[in-house]
């Protein structure tokens, strides 16, 4: 992954910025591909004075069949986009870096800015010590920032599968193969006592135990919250499959599917 040193380019903001990175694959105009952004900018966009939107498609020279990026060749598009930051972070302009997609062949990275000309210009002559890579350089006034928050950032679905790899990530480190069966605990939120009868009466059918179901302490959003848990297996590819389904029939009733844990299993 390339760096984030300063979330608002040479001039650092009084209080740090603490970023978080992740990425996920989708179908972008039919092709499959993957996004990496900062999820984090969520809870401060759009940023004052950056109504546009600067990016940098790079042709690459040895994808994947499947359009991502080779092992190959990872290395020197980190090297671009390492180049690129560092020379904006060393100018005047103010930035941030929000994102990049690659897909077909393509690897695009995204900044927000307040100045395209000098953006341009920085831009080109990073990409002078890649001289050997296509490349075009475009930018777009966007000053609500949906490129980030509707194309970049993940729909809730994408959000759940990120989360729960984080989750399998935090396992992972414990020791944890993932292979074993064990209890997985999962919360969900309601704001009515019907939908969460009526998800408590889906759960059963699935074979899962009822272990709270309770009014909230008045403090959440939510009035009522429900505890489940059942004996499953948390491999990457299985735990999307029934939480995917729980977050669905969450969202169904209006309901807020919280996420889920286990023990570490060794």
């Amino acid at each position: 992954m390339g760096i984030l040193n300063k979330l608002f380019g040479k001039k650092k903001n009084e209080q740090e910025y603490i970023s978080n990175w992740s990425f996920y694959f989708s179908d972008v105009n039919d092709k499959f591909s993957s996004i990496g952004t900062d999820l984090n900018l969520y809870n401060i966009a759009p940023i004052t004075n950056q109504v546009n939107v600067g990016y940098l498609s790079i042709k690459m020279k040895f994808p994947r069949e499947n359009g991502l990026s080779s092992n190959e060749e990872s290395e020197t598009l980190w090297n671009i986009e390492d180049k690129i930051i560092k020379n904006l972070d060393s100018s005047s302009i103010k930035f941030t870096f929000t994102g990049r997609l690659t897909s077909n062949g393509i690897r695009d990275i995204y900044f927000y800015i307040d100045n395209a000309t000098l953006f341009e210009q920085i831009v080109q002559k990073s990409m002078g010590y890649f001289s050997t890579y296509e490349h075009i350089i475009e930018h777009k006034e966007d000053r609500n920032w949906s490129g980030y928050f509707d194309f970049l950032y993940p729909l809730p679905r994408q959000l759940q599968q990120i989360q729960n790899r984080n989750v399998l990530e935090q396992l992972e480190k414990g020791g944890d193969d993932l292979t074993k069966s064990r209890e997985v605990f999962h919360w969900i939120y309601f704001y009515t006592e019907q939908d969460l009868n009526n998800y408590e009466t889906y759960c059963l059918s699935k074979g899962y135990k009822v272990l709270v179901k309770t009014e909230t302490d008045g403090t959440e959003e939510y009035s009522y919250v429900l505890e489940i848990s059942r004996i499953d297996k948390v491999a990457y590819n299985e735990i999307d499959e029934y939480t995917l389904e729980l977050w669905k029939k969450a969202n169904d009733l209006n309901a807020q599917y919280d996420g889920w844990e286990t023990s570490v299993e060794t």
